[in-house]
């Protein structure tokens, strides 16, 4: 049978189609990501939520586990409830349930998921190679929005940190110095494959953290966000800074890094810095600002 030239183009439209689909997935995802740098979570950023989780047709997870506060699932229910989503649902899994028929099924039909504040370790304890954790990979694909403040922030990296450091200085004052080896991270969820989320980053002044992490590890660009302030990443992997503090990205990519030879003390040359605030655009993909100035 001779193929003709229209069908040809057609298939060859199809598999390019698929092609830049399938690149997409592994870039990102077909939903949004609100990741919040904790605090209080300003009208901006709650709205945001709600709206982007399908308003009063939405279907909301709330994932409390990283709290140790008790009210904590409830709580977070009702204050989105009371913004207009019509349902709500806390999973309250641990990690044996998070492998089970019965857990997964809460999740059906889910169009936006909100990861609670804490200990980010605590969360991904729960969710660390379930069926549940791809469960969630699976939504953000097919486009429901992720969200989740200061612990829910962290675990969005595929690089997360820990919080925890392996060379304090002293018992009360933690990231004093810009050293290799001294940042403990962890798998996270791996929505952000490139990127490494840090947060409270003005307020609780972890510049040296972050610094320290992308000197290590330059594919990786830091993304540190305030408290009050929130990155929207959208499905063209660009972010949108809502809210009322900073965002502070670290791209070490083209910079000179290097270790000194008898120690664990970093150095570095052409490390860019960008600060942004509400309404500022940067693209994850190019490294670049598109707009730092606020919406008109």
């Amino acid at each position: 049978m001779t193929v003709t030239r229209p069908v040809r183009v057609l298939a060859l439209a199809a598999v390019l189609a698929v092609v830049s689909l399938s690149t997409a997935y592994a870039q990102g995802g077909g939903g949004h990501l609100v990741v919040i740098g904790g605090g209080t979570r300003p009208a901006s950023i709650n709205t945001l939520i709600a709206r982007l989780a399908g308003g009063a047709q939405g279907r909301l997870l709330v994932f409390p586990q990283a709290s140790a506060v008790a009210g904590t699932g409830p709580d977070l229910a009702a204050e989105f409830r009371a913004l207009g989503l019509g349902t709500v649902i806390v999973i309250t899994a641990d990690h044996a349930a998070a492998d089970t028929d019965a857990v997964l099924r809460q999740t059906d039909g889910a169009t936006g998921v909100y990861f609670a504040g804490g200990d980010q370790n605590r969360l991904m304890a729960v969710l660390r190679g379930t069926k549940l954790e791809a469960r969630l990979r699976t939504l953000y694909r097919d486009g429901a929005v992720i969200a989740g403040t200061s612990a829910g922030a962290a675990v969005m990296s595929r690089v997360m940190i820990t919080g925890d450091e392996q060379r304090p200085l002293t018992k009360d004052q933690d990231w004093q110095t810009i050293e290799a080896d001294n940042v403990v991270t962890a798998p996270g969820l791996g929505l952000l494959d490139d990127v490494v989320v840090d947060q409270h980053f003005v307020r609780r002044r972890r510049h040296n953290r972050l610094i320290s992490l992308v000197l290590e590890q330059p594919a990786l660009l830091g993304v540190a966000i305030d408290e009050e302030t929130a990155t929207w990443v959208k499905p063209d992997r660009t972010f949108e800074v809502v809210g009322n503090g900073p965002v502070v990205v670290f791209d070490a990519k083209g910079a000179t890094t290097t270790r000194d030879t008898a120690g664990p003390g970093l150095r570095g040359s052409d490390l860019r810095l960008h600060v942004l605030r509400a309404g500022a655009v940067y693209d994850l993909g190019t490294r670049t600002v598109r707009r730092n100035a606020p919406t008109p």
